[in-house]
Protein backbone atom coordinates (compact mmCIF):
# COMPACT_ATOMS: atom_id res chain seq x y z
CA UNK A 1 0.00 0.00 0.00
CA UNK A 2 1.80 3.29 -0.64
CA UNK A 3 2.70 6.28 1.33
CA UNK A 4 0.07 8.21 -0.67
CA UNK A 5 -2.80 5.79 0.17
CA UNK A 6 -1.90 3.08 2.63
CA UNK A 7 -5.16 1.22 3.83
CA UNK A 8 -5.16 -0.12 7.53
CA UNK A 9 -6.95 -3.03 8.66
CA UNK A 10 -8.31 -4.11 11.60
CA UNK A 11 -6.34 -5.27 14.42
CA UNK A 12 -7.15 -7.12 17.84
CA UNK A 13 -7.22 -3.98 20.20
CA UNK A 14 -10.22 -1.80 20.19
CA UNK A 15 -10.59 1.84 21.41
CA UNK A 16 -13.44 2.35 24.31
CA UNK A 17 -14.80 5.32 22.78
CA UNK A 18 -17.12 6.03 25.62
CA UNK A 19 -14.41 5.85 28.56
CA UNK A 20 -11.74 7.97 26.53
CA UNK A 21 -10.83 11.06 29.42
CA UNK A 22 -8.25 13.69 29.12
CA UNK A 23 -4.51 12.36 29.34
CA UNK A 24 -1.45 14.12 30.92
CA UNK A 25 0.16 15.08 28.22
CA UNK A 26 3.99 14.67 30.06
CA UNK A 27 2.86 11.64 31.83
CA UNK A 28 3.91 8.43 29.78
CA UNK A 29 1.12 5.99 28.61
CA UNK A 30 2.10 2.42 27.96
CA UNK A 31 0.72 0.98 25.26
CA UNK A 32 0.77 -2.79 25.29
CA UNK A 33 0.93 -4.36 21.91
CA UNK A 34 -0.97 -7.80 20.85
CA UNK A 35 0.84 -10.93 20.48
CA UNK A 36 0.36 -12.18 16.73
CA UNK A 37 0.50 -15.46 15.88
CA UNK A 38 -0.29 -17.44 12.71
CA UNK A 39 1.36 -20.45 10.55
CA UNK A 40 2.78 -19.63 6.80
CA UNK A 41 0.07 -21.51 4.25
CA UNK A 42 1.71 -22.37 0.77
CA UNK A 43 2.97 -25.83 -0.43
CA UNK A 44 5.05 -27.58 1.45
CA UNK A 45 9.24 -25.89 0.91
CA UNK A 46 7.58 -22.73 -0.57
CA UNK A 47 10.40 -20.19 0.33
CA UNK A 48 9.24 -16.60 0.74
CA UNK A 49 10.78 -12.96 1.36
CA UNK A 50 12.94 -12.15 4.60
CA UNK A 51 11.09 -12.56 8.67
CA UNK A 52 11.19 -8.49 8.60
CA UNK A 53 9.22 -8.04 5.31
CA UNK A 54 6.96 -11.26 5.87
CA UNK A 55 5.41 -9.43 9.12
CA UNK A 56 5.05 -6.25 8.02
CA UNK A 57 2.53 -7.72 5.35
CA UNK A 58 1.10 -10.13 6.97
CA UNK A 59 0.38 -7.67 10.11
CA UNK A 60 -0.79 -4.74 8.75
CA UNK A 61 -1.36 -1.72 11.08
CA UNK A 62 2.05 -2.07 12.39
CA UNK A 63 5.13 -0.29 10.97
CA UNK A 64 8.83 -2.10 10.45
CA UNK A 65 10.32 -0.92 12.77
CA UNK A 66 8.48 -1.93 15.42
CA UNK A 67 8.98 -5.63 13.79
CA UNK A 68 12.51 -4.91 13.72
CA UNK A 69 12.49 -4.23 17.71
CA UNK A 70 10.91 -7.03 18.19
CA UNK A 71 13.54 -9.19 16.25
CA UNK A 72 15.95 -7.31 18.05
CA UNK A 73 14.99 -8.31 21.43
CA UNK A 74 14.36 -12.07 20.15
CA UNK A 75 9.99 -11.41 20.44
CA UNK A 76 9.64 -12.94 16.83
CA UNK A 77 9.62 -16.40 17.04
CA UNK A 78 9.80 -19.03 14.05
CA UNK A 79 9.11 -22.33 15.16
CA UNK A 80 9.24 -21.38 18.71
CA UNK A 81 13.57 -19.98 18.05
CA UNK A 82 14.20 -16.23 18.15
CA UNK A 83 15.67 -15.91 14.34
CA UNK A 84 17.05 -12.93 12.56
CA UNK A 85 15.95 -10.38 9.89
CA UNK A 86 17.06 -12.28 7.09
CA UNK A 87 15.29 -15.51 8.22
CA UNK A 88 13.84 -16.56 4.71
CA UNK A 89 10.10 -17.19 5.72
CA UNK A 90 8.88 -20.98 4.55
CA UNK A 91 5.23 -22.61 3.90
CA UNK A 92 4.41 -24.31 7.44
CA UNK A 93 6.71 -22.26 9.97
CA UNK A 94 4.59 -21.60 12.44
CA UNK A 95 5.31 -17.80 13.50
CA UNK A 96 4.83 -15.60 17.04
CA UNK A 97 5.70 -11.99 17.59
CA UNK A 98 5.47 -10.20 20.45
CA UNK A 99 5.98 -6.77 19.46
CA UNK A 100 7.59 -4.73 22.42
CA UNK A 101 6.05 -2.17 24.75
CA UNK A 102 7.02 1.14 24.37
CA UNK A 103 6.13 4.09 26.41
CA UNK A 104 4.45 6.75 24.32
CA UNK A 105 2.25 10.16 24.56
CA UNK A 106 -1.13 9.00 23.57
CA UNK A 107 -2.10 11.51 21.11
CA UNK A 108 -3.88 14.40 22.74
CA UNK A 109 -6.86 16.69 21.04
CA UNK A 110 -5.37 20.05 19.60
CA UNK A 111 -7.43 22.62 18.10
CA UNK A 112 -5.62 22.32 14.71
CA UNK A 113 -7.82 23.84 11.59
CA UNK A 114 -10.17 21.01 9.48
CA UNK A 115 -11.53 21.50 6.57
CA UNK A 116 -14.47 18.84 7.01
CA UNK A 117 -15.97 17.99 3.40
CA UNK A 118 -18.75 15.98 4.52
CA UNK A 119 -19.92 14.92 7.62
CA UNK A 120 -22.48 12.30 9.50
CA UNK A 121 -22.73 10.52 12.21
CA UNK A 122 -20.70 7.25 10.68
CA UNK A 123 -17.96 9.43 8.94
CA UNK A 124 -16.28 12.20 7.77
CA UNK A 125 -13.92 13.23 4.93
CA UNK A 126 -11.21 15.92 5.77
CA UNK A 127 -9.33 18.01 2.85
CA UNK A 128 -5.68 17.47 4.41
CA UNK A 129 -3.45 20.42 4.64
CA UNK A 130 0.26 19.99 3.69
CA UNK A 131 2.91 19.17 5.64
CA UNK A 132 0.71 16.78 7.92
CA UNK A 133 1.38 13.16 9.26
CA UNK A 134 -2.04 11.44 9.29
CA UNK A 135 -1.31 9.48 12.89
CA UNK A 136 1.55 9.66 15.50
CA UNK A 137 4.86 7.63 15.07
CA UNK A 138 8.19 7.75 15.80
CA UNK A 139 9.71 11.78 15.50
CA UNK A 140 5.80 12.85 14.89
CA UNK A 141 4.05 12.48 18.15
CA UNK A 142 2.18 15.98 17.67
CA UNK A 143 0.71 18.14 15.04
CA UNK A 144 -1.00 15.07 13.26
CA UNK A 145 -4.35 14.64 11.70
CA UNK A 146 -5.21 12.41 14.39
CA UNK A 147 -4.59 14.98 16.80
CA UNK A 148 -6.83 17.60 14.60
CA UNK A 149 -9.59 14.57 15.04
CA UNK A 150 -9.75 13.78 18.47
CA UNK A 151 -10.48 17.89 19.17
CA UNK A 152 -13.07 17.80 16.68
CA UNK A 153 -14.64 14.50 16.73
CA UNK A 154 -16.51 13.19 19.89
CA UNK A 155 -16.34 9.59 18.58
CA UNK A 156 -13.92 7.83 16.19
CA UNK A 157 -13.42 4.02 15.56
CA UNK A 158 -11.16 2.44 17.47
CA UNK A 159 -10.42 -0.16 15.26
CA UNK A 160 -6.85 0.74 14.48
CA UNK A 161 -5.88 1.32 18.23
CA UNK A 162 -5.17 4.07 20.08
CA UNK A 163 -2.67 5.91 17.90
CA UNK A 164 -4.54 5.88 14.64
CA UNK A 165 -8.22 6.35 15.91
CA UNK A 166 -10.33 7.08 12.47
CA UNK A 167 -8.05 6.08 10.40
CA UNK A 168 -9.58 4.26 7.20
CA UNK A 169 -6.41 4.98 4.74
CA UNK A 170 -3.69 7.13 4.92
CA UNK A 171 -1.98 9.93 2.50
CA UNK A 172 1.67 10.80 2.63
CA UNK A 173 2.60 13.76 4.52
CA UNK A 174 3.23 16.34 2.03
CA UNK A 175 -0.21 14.69 -0.38
CA UNK A 176 -2.95 17.13 0.00
CA UNK A 177 -6.58 16.17 -0.30
CA UNK A 178 -9.45 14.36 0.67
CA UNK A 179 -9.00 11.67 3.61
CA UNK A 180 -12.11 9.23 4.57
CA UNK A 181 -12.31 8.89 8.41
CA UNK A 182 -14.91 6.08 10.36
CA UNK A 183 -16.29 7.59 13.44
CA UNK A 184 -17.80 3.62 14.53
CA UNK A 185 -16.39 0.35 13.97
CA UNK A 186 -19.03 -1.02 11.54
CA UNK A 187 -18.57 1.75 9.26
CA UNK A 188 -15.05 1.37 9.69
CA UNK A 189 -14.99 -2.23 8.55
CA UNK A 190 -17.42 -1.62 5.56
CA UNK A 191 -15.31 1.30 4.33
CA UNK A 192 -12.10 -1.36 4.53
CA UNK A 193 -13.89 -3.55 2.60
CA UNK A 194 -14.39 -1.56 -0.14
CA UNK A 195 -10.87 -0.15 -0.22
CA UNK A 196 -9.73 -3.83 -0.34
CA UNK A 197 -12.03 -4.78 -2.84
CA UNK A 198 -10.90 -1.41 -5.09
CA UNK A 199 -14.51 -0.33 -5.19
CA UNK A 200 -13.23 3.14 -3.88
CA UNK A 201 -12.71 5.72 -6.71
CA UNK A 202 -9.73 7.49 -5.54
CA UNK A 203 -8.75 10.61 -8.19
CA UNK A 204 -5.49 12.61 -7.96
CA UNK A 205 -4.59 15.85 -9.52
CA UNK A 206 -0.72 16.48 -10.05
CA UNK A 207 1.43 18.97 -11.59
CA UNK A 208 4.51 17.45 -13.46
CA UNK A 209 7.09 18.29 -15.53
CA UNK A 210 7.64 16.80 -18.82
CA UNK A 211 4.92 16.04 -21.84
CA UNK A 212 2.51 13.47 -21.70
CA UNK A 213 2.04 12.04 -25.56
CA UNK A 214 -0.88 10.46 -25.46
CA UNK A 215 -3.91 11.90 -23.86
CA UNK A 216 -4.88 8.77 -21.49
CA UNK A 217 -3.32 5.27 -20.83
CA UNK A 218 -2.60 3.03 -17.66
CA UNK A 219 1.07 2.58 -16.79
CA UNK A 220 0.90 -1.44 -15.45
CA UNK A 221 4.35 -1.70 -14.14
CA UNK A 222 4.92 -3.60 -11.22
CA UNK A 223 6.50 -1.34 -7.80
CA UNK A 224 9.46 -2.84 -5.21
CA UNK A 225 11.82 -1.09 -3.36
CA UNK A 226 14.59 0.82 -4.96
CA UNK A 227 17.37 -1.49 -4.92
CA UNK A 228 19.72 1.78 -4.38
CA UNK A 229 18.03 3.41 -1.92
CA UNK A 230 15.53 1.50 0.17
CA UNK A 231 13.93 4.76 0.87
CA UNK A 232 12.66 4.90 -2.76
CA UNK A 233 10.25 2.64 -4.93
CA UNK A 234 11.01 1.44 -8.37
CA UNK A 235 9.40 0.03 -11.33
CA UNK A 236 10.43 -3.44 -12.09
CA UNK A 237 9.76 -5.42 -15.61
CA UNK A 238 8.17 -8.67 -13.32
CA UNK A 239 6.31 -9.42 -10.38
CA UNK A 240 8.22 -11.11 -7.67
CA UNK A 241 6.36 -11.54 -4.12
CA UNK A 242 9.08 -13.05 -2.21
CA UNK A 243 10.88 -9.93 -2.83
CA UNK A 244 8.08 -7.36 -2.61
CA UNK A 245 8.03 -6.59 -6.27
CA UNK A 246 3.72 -6.48 -6.59
CA UNK A 247 2.13 -5.59 -9.56
CA UNK A 248 0.61 -2.00 -10.13
CA UNK A 249 -1.69 -0.17 -12.19
CA UNK A 250 -2.54 3.73 -12.49
CA UNK A 251 -4.71 4.91 -14.83
CA UNK A 252 -4.21 8.89 -16.15
CA UNK A 253 -5.48 11.47 -18.23
CA UNK A 254 -4.10 14.66 -19.43
CA UNK A 255 -5.93 17.50 -18.27
CA UNK A 256 -4.00 20.13 -19.30
CA UNK A 257 -0.63 20.47 -21.10
CA UNK A 258 1.70 23.30 -20.93
CA UNK A 259 5.25 24.05 -22.78
CA UNK A 260 7.36 21.33 -20.61
CA UNK A 261 4.62 20.85 -18.03
CA UNK A 262 1.37 18.54 -18.04
CA UNK A 263 -1.59 19.05 -15.52
CA UNK A 264 -2.61 15.28 -15.09
CA UNK A 265 -5.07 13.33 -13.37
CA UNK A 266 -4.22 9.58 -11.75
CA UNK A 267 -6.50 7.28 -10.53
CA UNK A 268 -4.56 4.35 -8.82
CA UNK A 269 -6.46 1.24 -9.62
CA UNK A 270 -3.66 -1.11 -6.69
CA UNK A 271 -2.53 1.07 -3.86
CA UNK A 272 1.19 0.53 -3.56
CA UNK A 273 3.73 2.63 -1.57
CA UNK A 274 4.68 6.30 -3.79
CA UNK A 275 2.65 4.43 -6.57
CA UNK A 276 1.78 7.65 -8.84
CA UNK A 277 4.62 9.38 -8.18
CA UNK A 278 6.66 6.62 -9.27
CA UNK A 279 4.60 5.93 -12.24
CA UNK A 280 4.79 9.06 -13.55
CA UNK A 281 8.47 9.77 -13.62
CA UNK A 282 8.68 6.38 -15.11
CA UNK A 283 6.94 7.96 -18.22
CA UNK A 284 9.56 10.90 -17.88
CA UNK A 285 7.01 13.58 -16.02
CA UNK A 286 8.29 13.29 -12.26
CA UNK A 287 5.07 15.45 -10.20
CA UNK A 288 6.87 18.93 -9.76
CA UNK A 289 8.94 19.47 -6.53
CA UNK A 290 9.23 15.75 -5.47
CA UNK A 291 12.45 15.79 -3.69
CA UNK A 292 12.61 11.49 -4.36
CA UNK A 293 11.87 11.24 -7.78
CA UNK A 294 12.51 14.77 -9.39
CA UNK A 295 15.18 15.59 -7.59
CA UNK A 296 14.22 19.52 -6.62
CA UNK A 297 11.78 20.08 -3.40
CA UNK A 298 10.61 23.16 -4.46
CA UNK A 299 9.70 25.04 -7.68
CA UNK A 300 10.58 29.20 -8.22
CA UNK A 301 9.19 30.90 -10.70
CA UNK A 302 12.50 31.58 -11.96
CA UNK A 303 12.62 28.09 -12.86
CA UNK A 304 9.70 28.09 -14.81
CA UNK A 305 10.65 30.95 -16.38
CA UNK A 306 14.18 29.85 -17.01
CA UNK A 307 15.66 33.15 -16.57
CA UNK A 308 16.46 35.73 -13.09
CA UNK A 309 14.51 37.42 -11.54
CA UNK A 310 14.65 39.96 -9.39
CA UNK A 311 11.91 39.52 -7.11
CA UNK A 312 11.20 35.77 -7.22
CA UNK A 313 8.51 33.99 -5.93
CA UNK A 314 8.36 29.89 -4.49
CA UNK A 315 5.82 28.58 -6.45
CA UNK A 316 5.68 24.73 -4.37
CA UNK A 317 7.58 23.73 -1.43
CA UNK A 318 6.38 20.12 -1.69
CA UNK A 319 5.55 17.49 -4.11
CA UNK A 320 2.36 18.86 -6.34
CA UNK A 321 0.01 15.93 -5.62
CA UNK A 322 -3.69 16.30 -4.65
CA UNK A 323 -5.90 13.65 -3.50
CA UNK A 324 -9.15 15.63 -5.58
CA UNK A 325 -12.11 13.26 -5.09
CA UNK A 326 -13.06 9.89 -3.82
CA UNK A 327 -16.21 8.09 -4.74
CA UNK A 328 -17.90 5.12 -2.21
CA UNK A 329 -20.72 3.62 -1.20
CA UNK A 330 -22.35 4.57 2.33
CA UNK A 331 -21.69 1.95 4.35
CA UNK A 332 -24.84 1.93 6.80
CA UNK A 333 -27.42 4.35 4.58
CA UNK A 334 -26.52 2.78 0.88
CA UNK A 335 -26.22 5.77 -0.79
CA UNK A 336 -23.18 6.47 -3.01
CA UNK A 337 -20.67 9.78 -2.29
CA UNK A 338 -19.05 11.73 -4.07
CA UNK A 339 -16.32 14.02 -2.12
CA UNK A 340 -14.41 16.14 -3.79
CA UNK A 341 -11.22 18.29 -2.33
CA UNK A 342 -10.51 21.95 -4.29
CA UNK A 343 -7.03 22.28 -5.01
CA UNK A 344 -5.04 24.01 -2.73
CA UNK A 345 -4.00 27.33 -3.24
CA UNK A 346 0.20 26.76 -4.07
CA UNK A 347 -0.91 24.68 -7.01
CA UNK A 348 -3.72 26.87 -8.58
CA UNK A 349 -1.29 29.94 -8.17
CA UNK A 350 1.46 26.91 -10.06
CA UNK A 351 -1.17 26.49 -12.70
CA UNK A 352 -1.80 29.95 -13.35
CA UNK A 353 1.66 30.69 -13.71
CA UNK A 354 1.76 27.99 -16.20
CA UNK A 355 -1.28 29.19 -17.96
CA UNK A 356 -0.05 32.08 -18.30
CA UNK A 357 3.78 31.75 -18.97
CA UNK A 358 4.56 28.51 -20.64
CA UNK A 359 0.89 27.94 -22.73
CA UNK A 360 0.19 25.14 -25.19
CA UNK A 361 -1.96 26.07 -27.95
CA UNK A 362 -3.34 22.56 -28.47
CA UNK A 363 -3.77 21.83 -25.00
CA UNK A 364 -6.69 19.60 -24.46
CA UNK A 365 -8.69 20.23 -21.20
CA UNK A 366 -11.29 17.92 -19.60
Amino acid sequence: MPDDELLLTDEDALLDLEAVEPVDPLKPVFAPLPVHEMTVPGIRSQVYCRLDQYLVDAFPGHSRSSFKEAIDQSLALVNGKPMKASYKVRAGDAIKVTLPITPHLLPQPENIPLEIILEDEYLAVINKPANMVVHPAKGNWSGTLVNALRYHFQHLSGINGDYRPGIVHRLDRDTTGAILIAKEEKTHRMLSMQFEERKVYKEYHALCQGILSRDSDYVEKAIGHDPRDRTKMAVFNFVDETKDIKPACTFYEVIERYEGYTYVKACPKTGRTHQIRVHLAHLGCPILADKAYSGRDHLLLSQLLNKTLEDDETLLTRQALHAHKLRFQHPIKGDWIEAVAPLPPEMVRTQEMLKQHRPWTNARRS
